[in-house]
Order: structure tokens, then sequence, then C-alpha cells
């Protein structure tokens, strides 16, 4: 479905659709989790009453984008294997991290500062209902924001998120993971995109399950610090494009 140029991209969007931005600034993992809980059961529990309510009063579901980044924390996917977490309850507190099983698909990641962790909150009904698409659509958010710093990335074929070197397996490695949910075509978690994050954590997972790559951040590649508030501006304009959305 995808080209390498986005503008060649089907895009089923005709028209802008207004979502709610915030960013969160540093937040606790599982307080931003009961949050994002709360706008998702809200959004899914309105469209089940508007299907029983005449049009004239059926009360529109609202979008939500947040970005975050979180203290150090280790998420692990409802198809994630425990064995990928290197760690028992005492090396954890000795990095000083948490650890949580949670409700996306997906296996172990990590969050921690310096990384930009996005929770689109989305009614797909208001864009597309084809969840792989949507996956496609924030990897490519995230892959025109790389171009704009001169990092050329892509896809790698059968396996999730947005990797440097994709042709190569020797050197491909990952920038950004995904993993979400979706249930009555409402979306939570997201994404994870490394900007200037401490690697060494990674080494304590396999992250998403995947022992023959690498992991990578923006600073590695570009040799600076870029600032992340600065990523964080060119990455909201950039998911607004390929979405087809302006922010309230």
């Amino acid at each position: 479905m995808f080209k390498d140029d986005f503008m060649q991209y089907d895009l089923a969007i005709s028209k802008k659709q207004s979502v709610l931005f915030r960013d969160l600034g540093v937040m606790d993992y599982k307080e931003c989790w009961d949050m994002q809980e709360r706008f998702f059961n809200e959004t899914a529990s309105q469209k089940l009453l508007n299907r029983n309510l005449p049009e004239e009063e059926q009360i529109a579901t609202k979008d939500h984008l947040f970005f975050v980044e979180h203290p150090h924390v280790y998420t692990l996917g409802k198809s994630g294997d425990i064995s990928h977490l290197l760690l028992d309850d005492e090396a954890l507190k000795n990095v000083d991290a948490k650890y949580y099983a949670i409700n996306r698909g997906g296996d172990i990641t990590y969050h921690g500062p310096g990384q930009i962790v996005g929770y689109p909150i989305f009614d797909l009904d208001h864009f597309f209902t084809d969840i792989h698409k949507y996956l496609r659509y924030l990897e490519e958010a995230i892959i025109l924001t790389l171009r704009e710093y001169g990092i050329e990335a892509g896809r790698i074929d059968g396996l999730t998120g947005v990797w440097l070197d994709k042709d190569d397996p020797q050197r491909a490695r990952k920038i950004a993971a995904l993993g979400v949910k979706c249930s009555r075509w409402v979306t939570m978690h997201g994404f994870a995109f490394n900007v200037n994050s401490n690697l060494d954590y990674f080494k304590n997972i396999i992250p998403c399950g995947i022992t023959d790559k690498a992991v990578t951040s923006m600073h590695l590649e570009l040799d600076y610090v870029p600032s992340i508030e600065d990523v964080k501006q060119i990455l909201k304009e950039k998911i607004a494009f390929v979405f087809g959305i302006t922010y309230a």
C-alpha cells in the first residue's frame, strides 16, 4: 500500500478532523495509562450509546493526541514473553525502573527520558477502519520527521516500527517502536520515538522480542543532541499532515 513518496499514497481522508492535543511533559507511566483508559472508555461508551439514538441526538466522539515522556519503565504487551525482560525485581530497583504488563499488542519495550511517547486516542470511524493502515500512518509521520533532520528511515516487511538501514540486515536498527490497542475502532497506546534516549536501558530487554536487530536514537545518528521540543513540534505537524487533522 505504501510507496516511498508519501504524496503518492491513497489517502481516504477528505476533510480535516479536529484533534485535541496535549503535551503532558513528564508523567508516571501508570498515571498516564489510567488517563488513557478514561478517555478510551469514554469514547467507546459514547459510540455504543450513539447506536441506539436518533442521529440528531447522538453526541460526536472526540479524538485526542498526547505526547509524554516517562520515567524509566518497561512494558510488556499481551502477546509478549516475560523472558524478554532480563531483570528481576531487585535489578529493576537498581536501575530505577518499573515494569508493567499492559493491554496493547506487541512484546516488551522501554520508555524513558529523551523519548517522545505518543498516545493517539482516535475514533477511527473519523478516518478509516483499518488498523494496519493506522500503524503505517503513525510510522510515516515519524519517517517524515526524521527526514527533516536528514535521516532516511523506513519499514522492514513483517516488523512494526521505524528502522534505519532497513535493507541491510547487519546494520538495520530501530528508532521508533509501535504498540496499540483497538476496540470498537477506538485506539489507545501508540508509539515510542527515541530522540535522546539512554540506550543502555534497552540492554535489559530483548526489544519487541527481536534478537538480531539493534536500537538507536536521533542523537547518535546526528552526532548532536536535537531539541526534543523542536522534534515534538515537527512530529505534531507530520501527524497532522498524514492523518489530515487540525489541532484544538
